[in-house]
């Protein structure tokens, strides 16, 4: 059976294609997850700034009633990674780990990004041995101790302030003086007495023994080292994005891609390839907010209901 559209990614814009395609007339939709529906803003801490929710809110507890509520309407889910994408005229080839393979008419692709390494010396040798990208998972291990948070953007900020309720004390090390994030969330890193900014300043090395991490040494811009005696690291500097399943067994595309490897999408979610939609984190110009990703697997959803139907009728 041709599935009418296939979602590879359970993240808010996949849940909200599979929503809306479903609810809208398609029968046979599956989405491809290969891991628990939710996405990235599974492990934020919390969320203020999602339209209708108030109160103090995990990313968790945001997104944990989406499935069951896609579901209602007939969407399944396949928890498996899908390694390639493929079209040969008007069928897309869906292959899987598992060496099969699904066929569908049209696929909504919304696999995100992944957070990227800061590159300073032995971030690679003890990542996950005290050098993390994801306060919420970690940051338990470090109740009542010192951490380091490395980076200046709305992710790293809205971490460092979840860290300094548990921690004793946050190093937030930034390479400027200035940071890329909301006014409001600027404003509550400065009254927030257990943070201490260390502006204009890169990770130099982090460095420890078998048991983990014993410290990082911070350079400033004028090369100057200042050593952090910390057993925790956390890096949010930024993600890249996840558009391995549309690389072809040549190494091209399936369909256009930017320079830094961003699907290219009209307005409308459509790419080069006829039938293609990309949306979220990976699609180029992404403001990588929830609410965006979600309005975007909506519009892409849309088209898909129409294109499916000109297709076959």
């Amino acid at each position: 059976m041709v599935l009418d559209c296939a979602i590879i990614g359970g993240g808010p814009a996949g849940l909200t294609a599979g929503l809306y395609t479903t609810r809208g007339g398609l029968e046979n939709v599956t989405m491809f997850e290969k891991g628990m529906p939710g996405g990235q803003i599974m492990n934020s801490s919390e969320i203020e700034n999602y339209p209708g929710v108030t109160g103090e809110i995990t990313g968790m507890d945001l997104m944990m009633p989406w499935p069951k509520q896609c579901q209602k309407f007939g969407l399944k889910h396949e928890m498996i990674e899908v390694t390639r994408v493929s079209k040969d005229g008007d069928i897309f080839t869906i292959h899987k780990a598992d060496g099969t393979v699904d066929e569908a008419y049209s696929v909504i692709i919304g696999t995100g990004s992944s957070p990227r390494r800061a590159g300073f010396k032995g971030e690679d040798e003890f990542f996950g041995k005290g050098v993390s990208t994801c306060a919420t998972c970690d940051g338990f291990f470090y109740k009542g101790k010192e951490v380091v948070v490395v980076g200046g953007g709305d992710t790293a900020l809205e971490e460092a302030l979840y860290l300094a309720k548990i921690c004793s004390k946050v190093y937030l090390i930034h390479r400027r003086d200035t940071f890329r994030s909301a006014p409001n969330t600027i404003a509550r890193i400065e009254r927030t007495e257990n943070i201490e900014l260390v502006l204009n300043s890169v990770p130099d090395e982090v460095y420890g023994d078998k048991m983990g991490v014993n410290g990082l040494k911070v350079k400033n811009k004028d090369g100057e080292i200042r050593d952090i005696v910390v057993p925790g690291v956390f890096t949010f500097v930024g993600n890249d994005v996840n558009n391995e399943a549309l690389m072809q067994e040549d190494g091209s595309f399936l369909c256009e891609i930017s320079k830094t490897g961003e699907v290219i999408v009209d307005i409308s979610m459509k790419t080069s390839t006829p039938g293609l939609y990309a949306t979220g984190d990976m699609r180029i110009a992404a403001p990588k907010q929830v609410v965006s990703a979600a309005g975007d697997g909506a519009v892409a959803a849309l088209q898909v209901i129409s294109y499916v139907d000109e297709l076959l009728n």
